[in-house]
């Protein structure tokens, strides 16, 4: 499932800022081992400069002492050749040891310059490529935005148009029921003109009867005839009731 954009990849981006700040921690502890070798480097140079110097010194003494100092004994001469001869000897062999453990550091300066620099290949070469997969995840959110922009303005005018729709049907349903209630009304206002009609005529006729009026005269018997306004008041008691 792909994440939202507001939260794109926090873990490839510190990711990413920790081998920037690993980059720079092994090109900054390079360049300090650079520095503290070449300076051992001098030292020990120095040393053994030092040392020869000491060495030329005690040789030239040495002679010196054998040309001047014709006086001593063969013994204080025998002896004092053979101190200096051991004094050279430790002096020579401090040298190459010296000189030894120069080149083991050369070697261990060059094998730790040898590793960093493959070291920080391999992490720019990391760095290149969460660069490119960054850039690529960037592109898959801009493009997977994009579409869901462009399906909720599709969405949303769809909304709109069922929404019209809805609108239109309500009207046309509210106008429906405006007709429907009016004619009822009619109906109603016809059927309560009809009543009071067929009252008025049931008044005049019980009137007539009363009065011996028209054909309820007395003394005279007319056949019995329904009226055509009794057959109307019929007719509307029944379509009353229905």
């Amino acid at each position: 499932m792909l994440k939202p954009y507001g939260l794109v990849d926090s873990d490839f981006i510190i990711s990413e800022e920790e081998g920037r700040h690993r980059t720079k921690t092994l090109q900054k502890q390079l360049l300090d081992i650079r520095k503290e070798k070449v300076l051992e480097l001098q030292q020990r140079d120095e040393m053994i400069a030092h040392l020869k110097d000491q060495l030329q010194d005690m040789k030239t003494k040495t002679a010196l002492e054998r040309k001047y100092v014709t006086s001593c004994s063969e013994l204080q001469i025998y002896q004092g050749a053979k101190l200096n001869s051991c004094k050279e000897n430790e002096l020579e062999n401090e040298i190459k040891q010296l000189q030894e453990k120069l080149e083991l550091e050369r070697r261990n300066h060059n094998e730790m310059e040898s590793y960093l620099k493959e070291e920080q290949l391999v992490l720019g070469e990391k760095l290149e490529a969460w660069m490119e997969r960054y850039e690529r995840d960037m592109e898959d959110k801009q493009h997977e935005l994009t579409t869901r922009k462009n399906n909720r303005t599709s969405s949303l005018a769809h909304l709109q148009e069922l929404a019209k729709k809805y609108r239109e049907s309500e009207q046309a349903v509210i106008e429906d029921r405006v007709e429907k209630e009016a004619l009822r009304r009619e109906r109603e206002k016809e059927e309560m003109e009809w009543a009071a009609a067929i009252k008025v005529q049931s008044w005049w006729r019980g009137c007539m009867v009363r009065q011996g009026l028209g054909p309820y005269k007395t003394g005279k018997k007319p056949k019995a005839k329904e009226s055509k306004k009794a057959k109307d008041s019929k007719k509307a008691k029944k379509k009353k009731k229905k």
